[in-house]
């Protein structure tokens, strides 16, 4: 699963755990384009849906909540 994962989307995940681990709750789109260097929330947000698809995050509890993201165990 993770052999699927672009560059950019392994520095995607790296901030959404490094967050996590320092926040206790997952970062906002805004904060995850900035700290990985992406200007558009929709760049975000599509690289997000492709990541979901993968596997490698789960947004389906948390739909349409700001920070609604989560690590699958």
């Amino acid at each position: 699963m993770k052999d699927h994962l672009t560059e950019r989307q392994e520095r995607i995940l790296k901030c959404i755990r490094d967050w996590i681990a320092e926040h206790g709750e997952a970062p906002s789109v805004q904060e995850i384009g900035r700290a990985v260097g992406l200007s558009s929330k929709s760049s975000v947000a599509y690289q997000l849906d492709r990541m979901e698809q993968l596997g490698v995050i789960d947004r389906s509890v948390r739909r349409g909540r700001g920070r609604g993201i989560a690590l699958p165990r």
